[in-house]
């Protein structure tokens, strides 16, 4: 027992998280603080909140406003979390999709509009993965025992769904930049720092339950399309990322860099029949 425990715990890291006061980003936050990181919660809102509630679970985590699209919001908060201690872990949880970007009864995609697309792929690919990964990484490459980035990906990167492109072809490009860059640090820089993605399936989040779920919280044909396609029949929940979180942020995984992990209830596995 005590193997395992060394080989999984995080005593003695520290673990930034961006878009931490997300639904999945809270509990990415809360598993790394339970396996004993102390965490920066990083977000546009809510961070303090998020921060408090760890705090009551006994993790060691502070709160700070980071805005991912602003390189030099960044850097600002970079800098105060340094000041603390080096950062071992970079959890880039921003992310989302929206409306304007995403086909429907009542707007096609030859309709869709660029700025739509636009901040999809700037919010998933640069601010959700690039950005973050250049501030942080530039300090992390400096650590002796290394570190681990990761990022999130989709199921959309293995295969595209319909009505939301742009959320596809952010979230391939993440897994793209994810290979690259694991395979740019070890042979540049150091061969310690890891980088890695997680491809969650299908979880209810604010930006995509309107896609799932009609006013009545009754499942939509799409959300009925997903759990039949679904071997284990049901949506993840935020606890289902907790282990491989932990696993890729721990020594467990030393020797794992430029994976693309599904988190998905086996749905891609599924050719459908």
């Amino acid at each position: 027992m005590e193997y395992l425990i060394k080989m999984f715990s995080l005593i003695g890291k520290r673990a930034v998280v961006t878009g931490g006061a997300g639904i999945l980003g809270t509990e990415i936050a809360m598993a790394l603080g339970k396996a004993g990181a102390y965490v920066s919660i990083c977000d546009i809102k809510n961070y303090n909140e998020v921060a408090e509630k760890l705090k009551k679970e006994g993790i060691e985590a502070e709160g700070y406003f980071m805005d991912v699209m602003e390189r030099n919001v960044i850097k600002e908060t970079a800098d105060k979390i340094l000041k603390n201690g080096e950062v071992h872990i970079l959890v880039n949880a921003a992310g989302g999709n929206v409306k304007e970007a995403t086909t429907s009864d009542t707007l096609s995609f030859f309709d869709l509009p660029l700025e739509g697309i636009e901040k999809v792929v700037a919010l998933n690919l640069f601010g959700g993965a690039i950005l973050p990964s250049q501030i942080f990484g530039r300090e992390m490459i400096k650590n002796p025992e290394g570190g681990s980035i990761i990022n999130i990906s989709s199921m959309n990167a293995f295969r595209p769904l319909t009505r939301i492109p742009g959320y596809s072809a952010a979230k391939a490009a993440v897994s793209n930049f994810t290979q690259w860059l694991a395979v740019h640090l070890a042979q540049e820089y150091n061969k310690k720092l890891r980088v890695n993605a997680i491809a969650p399936g299908f979880f209810l989040t604010q930006q995509n339950r309107y896609l799932l779920l009609n006013d009545k919280d009754e499942l939509t044909e799409r959300g009925k399309s997903i759990i039949m396609h679904t071997p284990m029949g049901r949506f993840g929940e935020p606890s289902d990322l907790s282990g491989i979180v932990i696993y890729l942020a721990s020594d467990a995984s030393k020797f794992v860099t430029g994976t693309i992990i599904p988190v998905d209830g086996g749905f891609n596995a599924f050719a459908g029949v």
